[in-house]
């Protein structure tokens, strides 16, 4: 390009200027001036030719310093984008590499999924990323719609065909846009149930999970005197305040449960409480007692329910009582045979968790307060807590000793129940035991 540049130069020389041969003591040179276009090449030369040749040295001078300087900008603008063409060019490389990779791990792209199914574009399977594409989208549509109506106006479009083409547009652009909505109602829909599936499913494998383990711990304590942990019995031969077994467990929050037990009692008047279980603000939550004359009751939130159960006759009797907070519907077996069933006891009321279960006394505060004269007297054994009602065929199955179901809230286990005040626990084999008392 240089070389290019001195022969315009001289080119321009020949043109527009003369050449004068001068003759000195060290040689010939040259000097070239400039003419105007109507003046004859052969006249002669100014009066003063070295000045004027000088001057015009100095004009061809800048403009050849002028050139090189336009020639080297030149270079340096090539450089810099052959540096973006290449950059430009790994770029494209890359990302027809990642293109391939992604083909051959299976993921097809564009609107149809392996499946066949139409995905309506590349859309994320995450929701969240889901809503954000659908949103661009929308701006998307809205921007071209804008680009269109600007282009007719432009272009002078009639007023007729310019309206009717924007109704069009946003006819289909409000049809786009109910799409997308249900789209997104939609995927927002199936996100919550996921999450709520999830939770769901979580929290019943982890309940599970803890009730095998505590009962996993409680078998591998092997710290029982009995021949199985659940083989004994609690003797509470007297009738005072201070005797008394209490259940090492709390209980859940619940909305039905089932307790069943297997009592012995000959006390008159009235066997007792059996059982008791008492919250804060609420000492009688769930109550068995049978106290003086009157009939055996069931109170659930300090509400009563009397039950048509008769066990003080010195004999071992299988009692089970269920109860559900919808409609407050309760049921009461002896022995395996429902006696009777009722409802509006405490309805609706969730049993509250974290109180203290205590076996042979009633409690007016949480542990304690109990009242000799409703104390239990007798032998009880088997005391058996679940979540749920159970089937009639299930309690009647434990009643008549043909299968073995213990509670999955609180078992009958050696470990679980502690005994104050003289209160005792002995070996039993309750079917047997039972057979032979009978």
């Amino acid at each position: 390009m240089l070389v290019s540049v001195v022969g315009l130069l001289y080119f321009y020389a020949l043109g527009c200027g003369r050449i004068v041969r001068g003759h000195d003591a060290k040689g010939t040179r040259f000097v070239c001036s400039a003419i105007p276009k109507n003046v004859d090449p052969g006249c002669s030369l100014p009066p003063n030719p070295m000045q004027s040749t000088s001057a015009q040295e100095d004009e061809l001078r800048g403009t050849v310093m002028q050139l090189r300087e336009t020639v080297l900008q030149q270079r340096e603008t090539i450089v810099n984008q052959q540096g973006t063409i290449k950059e430009l060019t790994s770029k494209l490389s890359r990302c027809e590499t990642a293109a391939l990779d992604t083909l051959h791990d299976g993921k097809y792209p564009g609107s149809w999924r392996q499946d066949g199914k139409n995905t309506m574009g590349d859309l994320p399977r995450d929701p969240t990323e889901t809503i954000d594409h659908l949103g661009k989208t929308m701006q998307s549509l809205k921007d071209r719609l804008g680009n269109l109506e600007q282009q007719i106006r432009v272009n002078g479009s009639a007023a007729g065909q310019s309206s009717e083409m924007r109704e069009v547009l946003k006819s289909r652009l409000s049809e786009l846009e109910k799409q997308l909505l249900g789209k997104v109602a939609e995927l927002e829909e199936e996100k919550s149930q996921l999450y709520n599936e999830t939770t769901a499913h979580r929290q019943r494998t982890e309940t599970t999970l803890n009730q095998l383990l505590e009962r996993i711990t409680e078998l591998e304590k092997g710290s029982s005197k009995f021949k199985s942990p659940e083989e004994f019995k609690l003797s509470l031969p007297l009738r005072t305040n201070y005797l008394y077994g209490r259940i090492k467990k709390s209980l859940p929050e619940m909305y039905a449960f089932t307790i069943c037990m297997w009592l012995k009692s000959s006390a008159s008047p009235g066997i007792g409480t059996p059982f008791s279980y008492a919250v804060p603000g609420q000492a009688n939550e769930i109550v068995l007692i049978e106290w003086g004359t009157n009939p055996m009751e069931l109170l659930v939130n300090d509400k009563v329910a009397q039950l048509p159960l008769s066990v003080s006759d010195g004999h071992w009797h299988h009692v089970c009582i269920t109860w559900t907070t919808r409609d407050g519907y309760w049921e009461a077996y002896q022995d395996g045979e429902k006696l009777g069933s009722g409802e509006n006891l405490a309805p609706w009321h969730p049993i509250k968790p974290g109180g203290a279960i205590i076996l042979g006394q009633e409690q007016d505060i949480v542990g304690g307060r109990f009242d000799a004269t409703q104390a239990f007297v007798g032998e009880l054994s088997q005391f058996n807590v679940w979540d749920r009602v159970l089937r009639p065929a299930d309690i009647e199955g434990l009643a008549n000793c043909s299968s073995y179901m213990p509670g999955n809230v609180v078992p009958w286990v050696d470990s679980n129940v502690e005994v104050f005040g003289g209160a005792t626990k002995w070996a039993l084999e309750m079917c047997e035991d039972r057979l032979y008392d009978s």
